[in-house]
């Protein structure tokens, strides 16, 4: 292949033209969600089953994101390839489904080829193309226009823009039925249970804190001395201190320990309960995570205690453990 002599300039413009066109056939979108719009996302919402969704080619490839978004927000959907569902797929698509079909030119055989099928199913047929004078679009019972004015590529070939604008409009199904649904952070972190915010959400203090001999802990009598060797052998860089029934009276930490030198008090000569902090930060086991971080961070703290109802010591975590954990 010969090469045609550029600059890195002329890779800017031309890159520049590319985000140019999409942006312009996307915000020329806004004026297409109107009636059609509500009346498929109407369908969708009344839908007992899924949202199938199916398209070919580069289509195809937008559909499976479509299909993935509507998944993850609330709409239980599935990409069909049309190519298959000919082939037996079709028997995936149920009376109670909705099928949402992907194709620019509305003319895409492998779909036009099932499209007798899916009538005879009797379930919704929602389209996404560019031209609405095609079959596809006028067997719909909803058809959404996403056509642009022309693709980005300089050819007027490859699927650039149109396939954006589709993406674009798929988005906005999800979002809005996301939306009419209710959905919440919280159904939003059931589904992605091995992403950030599924840690963030779902994650209790229970469920990362330190408990049993790895909690760092003296009595109230105790040396100053025998606190800094817990404090050492647990490292969390503090110590709860409690009393006969284990309820947490105080909290020592490196910076008290800064303190005590400051002061010169005698480190083997002084009881733990003359130098600890007796106001210290304690939470419940029960708390997200997601709120210990804030605690540290609103306290300017980097480790605290966690204490049942009657404050009795369960359990001790720093910022360290969250960051394990992935919540930070």
């Amino acid at each position: 292949m010969k090469y045609r002599t550029t600059t890195e300039h002329n890779f800017r413009a031309l890159g520049l033209a590319v985000i140019e066109n999409e942006a312009a056939s996307v915000a020329a979108l806004s004026k297409r969600i109107d009636e059609n719009f509500d009346r498929a996302c109407h369908f969708m919402l009344r839908c007992e089953g899924r949202v199938v969704v199916t398209g070919m080619g580069k289509s195809g490839h937008i559909g499976n994101k479509i299909a993935a978004t509507l998944a993850s927000t609330g709409t239980p959907a599935f990409f069909v390839h049309p190519g298959e569902a000919s082939h037996g797929d079709l028997g995936m698509i149920t009376g109670k489904d909705v099928v949402l079909a992907l194709s620019n030119s509305g003319e895409t055989d492998e779909i036009l080829t099932i499209l007798p099928l899916i009538k005879r199913l009797n379930v919704p047929l929602i389209a996404l193309t560019g031209n609405p004078e095609s079959n596809l679009a006028k067997e719909a019972e909803v058809h959404i226009d996403v056509g642009v004015e022309k693709e980005a590529c300089p050819l007027g070939l490859a699927p650039t823009s149109s396939t954006t604008a589709t993406l674009a409009m798929g988005d906005a199904l999800a979002i809005a039925l996301l939306e009419a649904r209710g959905f919440t952070e919280q159904d939003f972190a059931r589904s992605h249970p091995g992403g950030s915010l599924g840690r963030r959400l779902l994650l209790h203090i229970g469920d990362i804190m330190r408990t049993g001999a790895a909690i760092p802990k003296v009595h109230k009598t105790d040396s100053m001395n025998a606190a800094l060797l817990e404090m050492t052998r647990k490292g969390l860089g503090m110590t709860a201190i409690v009393d006969d029934d284990d309820r947490i009276v105080g909290i020592f930490t490196d910076g008290d320990l800064r303190r005590v030198l400051d002061q010169g008090i005698d480190v083997h000569g002084s009881r733990i309960e003359e130098v600890m902090t007796p106001e210290c930060v304690t939470v419940n086991s029960d708390q997200l995570a997601a709120e210990a971080v804030q605690i540290m961070e609103s306290r300017k703290i980097n480790s605290f205690l966690v204490a049942d109802g009657e404050r009795r010591l369960i359990g001790a975590l720093n910022m360290h453990d969250l960051l394990r954990a992935g919540v930070i």
